[in-house]
């Protein structure tokens, strides 16, 4: 199944005169570790006279550096992308053996090649507090960060944040409330008191409206949804950076699209640079339009499809019955289970009490169906081994 989706990004400032513009720095372009499939990338920049030196940072992010040779009243900058929102398993990666539990450590050259993102902050009483709370007994590295992911989750809400900068670790624990930014920092810190290398994320963030409600637990955006957003990656040796975001208690997905990842929050914002004083105007929008979809079990072919798909098949059944032809379906009902996902009828059995439930049921709706006062008939089936 593919979502192809263009994302639209506006950002514009108009000054209440002519100002000089400095050099800007844009962090606005998908990252190269990005694991969404970006299949088209614009920027556009006004005023158009300007020189564009693309380059990438210590840190390997892209950066557009902007140099403007006259004096002007509005700065726009305007990204356009393509991706393809293939579904990502975000858990596809494996550890070495070392870093299959926590705690591990890294071995001595990783650990200093990452140095910068081991570097962590004095921690107020709230976060020393925090972390003397973390269960640090050996148990599986992954089951450790979900856990983690989740109890930050859990105990910031979230807040749309207009000041700027990022609020320290010890004041969003005071709040209980924070921005994208705040808690992702907050993670970040986290993780590297706890021995784990961590960087800051700045990207964009791609919510797209479920086909179906959720039958159990939450169902997700309301409507397709893009805005800037902020998360942390930790360091696992046999995975590379590995997405966790606080503010949903979910691993990255195909949805998170990173721009920067650095050791601290200031060297990854999406725009950087000075004017002469002035006074400022401040527009800005995100948007995200669905261009191609792939028919799938929720939202199938449209009526116009099937009608195609009707007639096709009243061809061939035409054809078929023209050549004597004559054929017959079998089947095995085969269902995966939401309410018994252990069990091993669901997994590995051939046979189970419910399974056979399930199946009794389905044939009976099936002849009322296809073949109302048809007959049943039940026979021995394949011998397992």
């Amino acid at each position: 199944m593919t979502i192809r989706v263009a994302l639209h990004h506006y950002t514009a400032y108009r000054f209440d005169r002519g100002v000089s513009l400095g050099p800007h720095i844009l962090r606005l372009r998908p990252a190269p570790h990005c694991r969404t499939p970006v299949l088209s990338y614009a920027l556009d920049v006004q005023p158009r006279e300007h020189f564009i030196n693309w380059q990438q940072d210590p840190f390997g992010n892209y950066l557009a550096r902007l140099v403007f040779a006259e004096q002007t009243r509005q700065l726009i900058v305007q990204v356009d992308l393509v991706a393809e929102l293939t579904v990502i398993n975000p858990f596809d990666f494996f550890l070495e053996e070392s870093a299959e539990n926590f705690p591990f450590s890294y071995d001595a050259a990783m650990a200093r090649s990452l140095t910068p993102y081991l570097e962590k902050d004095v921690p107020g009483p709230l976060l020393s507090k925090w972390l003397t709370k973390v269960d640090r007994s050996q148990k599986r590295a992954i089951d450790f960060l979900v856990e983690l992911n989740q109890r930050v989750w859990q105990q910031v809400s979230y807040s749309i944040r207009m000041e700027p900068g990022v609020q320290a670790p010890e004041e969003t624990l005071r709040r209980g409330i924070g921005s994208c930014r705040d808690s992702g920092w907050l993670l970040v810190q986290i993780l590297r008191h706890l021995g784990l290398a961590a960087r800051f994320v700045s990207g964009y963030l791609v919510q797209l409206k479920a086909d179906e409600k959720s039958l159990d637990g939450p169902s997700g955006a309301a409507a397709d949804f893009t805005d800037l957003h902020a998360w942390c990656e930790v360091y696992l040796p046999g995975a590379g950076w590995v997405g966790l975001d606080p503010t949903s208690g979910l691993f990255a997905g195909e949805g998170h699209i990173p721009l920067a990842c650095t050791p601290l929050p200031g060297s990854a914002a999406p725009i950087e640079g000075a004017t002469d004083k002035c006074e400022v105007e401040f527009e800005y929008k995100n948007e995200v339009t669905r261009i191609h979809e792939d028919p799938r079990v929720t939202l199938p072919y449209s009526d116009h499809d099937w009608a195609a798909i009707d007639a096709l098949g009243a061809l061939v059944d035409t054809r078929l019955t023209a050549a004597d032809v004559r054929l017959t379906m079998g089947g095995e009902p085969t269902f995966v289970s939401i309410d018994d996902t252990h069990s091993e009828q669901w997994n590995t059995t051939a046979d189970g009490t419910h399974k056979r439930e399930r199946a009794e049921d389905l044939l009976r709706r099936m002849r009322l169906t296809f073949a109302p006062g048809g007959v049943l008939h039940y026979g021995q089936g394949k011998w397992y081994p």
